[in-house]
């Protein structure tokens, strides 16, 4: 009976047609298989829960009487990621559906005090005080990021990625995108939220007969492989021309995207509203997108002081930022602090090799990893010995020094959604897709972050409810600062 149960719930999650439907059956998967019992229980190897169990039992203290100062102390040692290793991903692996109550709980306990004491209510402790303790809360916690890698014709399982997650409002501000990648995270960074979900529909996602595809295919154009200016004409069709800061200014989310430079002894670039404010995100996408050997390099644009249209570092060209930095985890945590990514993987040399860090550890899964690190500090070692040889060959060192750059780079985060393998031919990777293969991967990408979708609220609960405060009290901040201006004017 309860075999068949499962059996039951297993085929209703497979079938699921939305989340809604998908976490109804995960959680009948789970009372099914008595999983419900594990997460009632406090007790697990994975994480410090008599450490939590008790600071919970003190903030609810705290909470019921009302000690406001007591509980901002408390909150000051235990506001920070991965607290007691709460944030270990084996707690997320057992149960369809969720993780530990104690987890869940303290992460609510914590949110509701937050809100407490950002709120009115609390008038016995200065607003100069609260806003301190906010920004060093937000420090020390750290912040979550959207990663998209490099994905070429699989750049609509990012899309279905990030549908999922925005559909539970769960989508991160922060975003970067390498190659496909940075075509949907400039779709979702230059429009404002009520246009968003227009863009998670395939047929929205299709051009026009007046583009010679006869409405057949996607982003990336007609049944063969796109020509640089087809490519150019589709992101002016779905982009709107916008530098990094117009399009922060409009949707208040920050767009990151990766280039790699054409030339030698040139580095990588993170193209965003700080660093880079006044480029223009089509070009900068265009670039992220010109795949090495493929398509020609790109020379970036941005607009002058005047408002005008002007070459961007005019001597310099770039390419697809996937061949060196596919995820910027290092810039995005100098920039904005980011500690906590969310990784979207569906870049097609790295997928049928990529594995979740969270995986159990196994003898097999220990000589792999062994395996692997031998054989890219061999083919490292190699490359070093020949740089001599390979100077006369500019062509061909620029060629291993690029390969090389795609071994060594790390490609999951925090909470990895990773393509599934797809047999396509390599041909297919770059050309055009019919309105039935982008449905397939943008409802693959869904299904793929479905199972993922508790872990990312668990663990950015707290940040996001940070932000929202901070974003608050600093609006606030403007506006009195703004009023004794006035003042002091009049």
């Amino acid at each position: 009976m309860i075999l068949n149960t499962t059996l039951k719930m297993e085929k209703a999650m497979a079938q699921a047609k939305s989340y809604s439907e998908w976490s109804k059956a995960a959680k009948a998967h789970d009372k099914s298989t008595g999983v419900d019992i594990w997460k009632a229980s406090d007790e697990s190897k994975h994480f410090d829960h008599k450490s939590i169990r008790r600071r919970l039992k003190r903030l609810s203290k705290l909470w019921k009487s009302q000690d406001n100062a007591g509980l901002l102390y408390a909150l000051n040692e235990g506001i920070h990621g991965n607290m007691d290793g709460m944030g270990h991903a084996r707690l997320h692996q057992k149960a369809q559906f969720g993780t530990k109550a104690l987890i869940q709980d303290y992460v609510g306990a914590i949110v509701n005090s937050l809100e407490y004491l950002a709120s009115d209510k609390v008038t016995d402790i200065p607003f100069e005080e609260k806003l301190d303790f906010f920004r060093r809360a937000q420090h020390c916690y750290g912040r979550s990021a959207f990663l998209m890698s490099g994905s070429g014709a699989f750049l609509y399982f990012h899309v279905g990625v990030a549908k999922a997650l925005w559909e539970e409002g769960l989508l991160p501000d922060i975003m970067s995108g390498s190659s496909g990648g940075s075509v949907v995270g400039a779709l979702i960074s230059t429009h404002a939220d009520k246009e968003i979900p227009h863009f998670f529909k395939p047929e929205n996602l299709i051009m026009g007969t007046d583009h010679d595809d006869g409405g057949q295919g996607g982003f990336l154009g007609g049944p063969s492989r796109m020509r640089a200016d087809e490519i150019r004409q589709r992101l002016t069709d779905l982009l709107p021309d916008l530098t990094f800061q117009e399009a922060y200014e409009l949707t208040g989310r920050h767009l990151n995207v990766s280039i790699a430079p054409a030339e030698t002894h040139q580095t990588s670039r993170l193209l965003n509203a700080i660093a880079s404010p006044n480029v223009y995100i089509r070009e900068a996408v265009l670039a992220s997108c010109a795949v090495p050997g493929i398509y020609p390099p790109v020379t970036l644009a941005a607009k002058d002081h005047r408002g005008e249209r002007i070459p961007y570092l005019p001597n310099r060209k770039w390419v697809d930022g996937s061949v060196t930095n596919d995820l910027p985890v290092k810039r995005l945590a100098r920039l904005y602090g980011v500690n906590h990514h969310i990784v979207s993987q569906a870049n097609p040399l790295i997928t049928p090799f990529a594995t979740d860090f969270s995986q159990k550890r196994n003898p097999l899964s220990s000589i792999r990893n062994a395996t692997t690190a031998t054989m890219k500090a061999w083919l490292n070692a190699n490359v070093e010995m020949m740089q001599k040889p390979l100077s006369y060959f500019p062509r061909l060192n620029s060629m291993a020094n690029m390969a090389l750059s795609v071994i060594n780079q790390d490609y999951t985060g925090d909470i990895n959604i990773i393509r599934p393998t797809m047999f396509w031919g390599p041909s297919k990777i770059l050309s055009n897709l019919p309105i039935e293969d982008i449905a397939e991967l943008i409802q693959l990408g869904e299904r793929t972050t479905w199972p993922k979708i508790e872990m990312v609220r668990t663990q950015t609960k707290i940040s996001q409810t940070l932000d929202r405060i901070l974003f608050e009290y600093e609006n606030e901040l403007a506006h009195d600062h703004e009023l004794v201006m006035k003042r002091n004017i009049a």
